[in-house]
């Protein structure tokens, strides 16, 4: 069918490395991640598990892609191939998230797929944000975690990364704050387009943007 999903067409068949995904998340993925494909385009994903989501992006993204994997166990290093680059080290570690990158350069799609937890979700974005292309997407999955007190979430807990990407949308709509010594725009406001949220997953689509500006055209009818 010209409308299936090519990524859940994928899995589906997929007779390669292990792949582990809950089935809702490949619309989100096509949705938001279609616009690359085909293109020159530098796929970052954390979390590399058994290898089987580089292999799935590589097909995905076409030959032009750069997939980028990146996990703390040292054994991941094996799933390397044409295409595909491996980086091994700890997404809580702010250091490390720097100098990731600086070697990897402009990121396309950030995809973080990784521990979970609370920091290192919340670490990730917030090293990473400035590393995103103008135009790129960052998407945050299995965010469920942000509900479970044993990954240092629970709900509305100030610290989770939901409650963390909630505060998001204020900054969205902060060009129409009247209370400007409080709440402002900030870099994010002029940098962020818009913030999705979906089961368990966080989008955030990046757009330089200006101030909004309100316009009228016709003529009043009294």
């Amino acid at each position: 069918m010209p409308d299936e999903n090519p990524l859940r067409r994928y899995f589906e068949r997929n007779e390669g490395r292990l792949l582990d995904k809950w089935m809702h998340y490949f619309d989100v993925y096509h949705r938001h991640f279609q616009r690359f494909r085909g293109r020159p385009a530098t796929i970052v994903e954390i979390g590399v598990y058994h290898g089987g989501s580089m292999q799935m992006w590589k097909e995905y993204f076409g030959p032009e892609a750069r997939i980028v994997g990146v996990d703390l166990d040292a054994r991941c290093s094996a799933y390397a191939e044409p295409q595909v680059e491996i980086v091994i080290g700890d997404q809580s570690d702010r250091k490390f998230l720097r100098e990731l990158a600086d070697k990897v350069g402009r990121i396309d799609v950030l995809i973080d797929d990784g521990g979970h937890r609370m920091n290192q979700q919340i670490t990730t974005f917030e090293e990473l944000y400035g590393a995103v292309a103008d135009d790129g997407v960052i998407l945050v999955e299995d965010c469920h975690t942000s509900y479970w007190r044993d990954f240092d979430g629970g709900y509305h807990d100030p610290r989770s990364f939901i409650e963390m990407t909630k505060r998001l949308v204020d900054q969205l709509n902060a060009w129409h704050s009247r209370d400007s010594h409080s709440f402002g725009p900030t870099e994010f406001s002029i940098s962020a387009d818009s913030v999705h949220f979906y089961d368990s997953i966080v989008v955030v689509e990046k757009r330089l943007r200006e101030p909004p500006q309100r316009r009228t055209t016709g003529k009043p009818s009294r």
